[in-house]
């Protein structure tokens, strides 16, 4: 996955520039996007490496293989030198924003090549990415997670966002309360998913709730989600943490799972981390993103 291509990519820094703040007139979700977009660009012109440091967060996190601080991780695992340019590229196709516009996501299809000369590409997948703005005015990546699969999950198109500008500026919310809430929320789900996970997704998620599972297609839909989810018997959560906007609508969690044998559940048959995106509906929250990356 895109994360973890970091291993094979050169390191060096970049400017800055690329992340400039917008004017006051550009929303906040067309923003993000256009972030996310110009962090893929840097990463073709540069390198992988050389994206990842300049459009992480201070605080941002990286799964290696749970969460660790990825600015701290990637100068500790400097890597070698080669003649060859390894290219990543990868493109959102769909995102999300708090009300707030200071916390949002964006998801879609990623690509590698081994050299960027190469004409086919040899990985793919989908990405997870949460964007938080910074007191500066520029956003920042504080998790990146994703998937790998076996198939290309479509072309890498440029998203033209249409600008909409949020004129209300709506209600704000203890952060912290309501992120220890959200947390709690998670392990309450966490509960009763290991009683019976189809039943516990069925009842937290949207019904519009995006499913990434390892070596599968997203699965877009609750319907999709939970038919796919009739495989995945036996995972345990551990949530770890997680944030939620200003405006109490959009937040996530994250954690590590195991996945154990059905007939011996004293032997796990998979492990990793999750990264779990939720909004507010009505007062309940509700899972809209689910993604699982293994070890």
């Amino acid at each position: 996955m895109r994360n973890l291509i970091l291993l094979i990519v050169a390191v060096t820094l970049v400017s800055l520039s690329a992340v400039a703040q917008k004017t006051s007139s550009t929303s906040a979700l067309k923003e993000m996007v256009e972030t996310e977009q110009a962090f893929s660009k840097t990463a073709e012109e540069k390198n992988t490496r050389d994206a990842f440091m300049a459009f992480i967060a201070d605080d941002g996190l990286l799964f290696r293989p749970s969460a660790v601080n990825g600015k701290k991780w990637m100068n500790e695992h400097p890597v070698p030198a080669s003649e060859k340019h390894p290219l990543l590229a990868w493109q959102p196709a769909f995102a999300g924003m708090a009300e707030a516009g200071d916390l949002g996501f964006t998801t879609g299809p990623w690509e590698f090549k081994a050299d960027i000369k190469d004409e086919k590409p040899v990985g793919y997948g989908h990405f997870v990415t949460m964007w938080k703005k910074q007191s500066d005015g520029t956003w920042k990546f504080v998790v990146d997670l994703g998937i790998s699969h076996p198939m290309s999950g479509g072309p890498l198109t440029i998203w033209k966002v249409e600008d909409k500008i949020k004129t209300s500026p709506g209600k704000t919310v203890e952060v912290v309360k309501a992120t220890s809430e959200l947390i709690e929320n998670d392990r309450a789900y966490a509960l009763a998913a290991k009683e019976g996970l189809v039943g516990a997704f069925q009842k937290t998620a949207s019904s519009d709730a995006r499913l990434y599972l390892p070596e599968k297609l997203p699965f877009i839909g609750r319907d999709a989600a939970v038919t796919a989810l009739t495989t995945r018997a036996g995972v345990r959560y551990q949530p770890s943490g997680g944030d939620v906007s200003r405006s109490g609508d959009l937040g996530y969690t994250h954690g590590t799972y195991e996945k154990v044998n059905s007939e011996d559940p004293t032997k796990v048959v998979e492990h990793g981390s999750y990264l779990r995106i939720w909004k507010n509906q009505g007062g309940s929250w509700r899972i809209v993103l689910d993604v699982t990356n293994p070890a």
